[in-house]
């Protein structure tokens, strides 16, 4: 704990939404939470000591935008170029979006200073 009484987390898992995309509350919701299944499932069998540390410590997660797909996947590539899990998500097209709309990008688990390193100048989803 740092004196201002904030946790310091080692490990975060960074959610990255797409601008574009017309999604209600709840669809927004949904596909976020599948983001975060995604790529901690990724992190689980590909960096176990990232996952565990994760877990260990309340599992934190971020939610922040971009401006629509290019960006999305620019930001997966470059992450996996950094060794991080990333996993991105495809629509069934079930709802609200056509099949195979790529709605979220989950990164991480992994450390925090890593995944900043790629996100951390990206706006909070708000």
């Amino acid at each position: 704990m740092s004196g201002k009484g904030t946790k310091v987390f080692k490990y975060k898992q960074v959610l990255v939404v797409r601008g574009d995309l017309e999604m209600s509350a709840g669809k927004l919701a949904a596909q976020v939470a599948h983001g975060a299944v995604l790529a901690a499932e990724k992190a689980r069998s590909t960096k176990k000591e990232w996952f565990q540390g994760w877990i260990g410590e309340g599992q934190k997660k971020v939610v922040v935008k971009v401006p629509g797909k290019p960006e999305l996947i620019r930001l997966r590539d470059q992450a996996k170029e950094l060794g991080l899990p990333a996993e991105v998500v495809e629509d069934a097209g079930l709802t609200e979006l056509p099949p195979g709309t790529l709605t979220v990008l989950g990164i991480g688990p992994g450390p925090s200073e890593l995944v900043d390193k790629l996100t951390g100048r990206l706006p909070l989803l708000r």
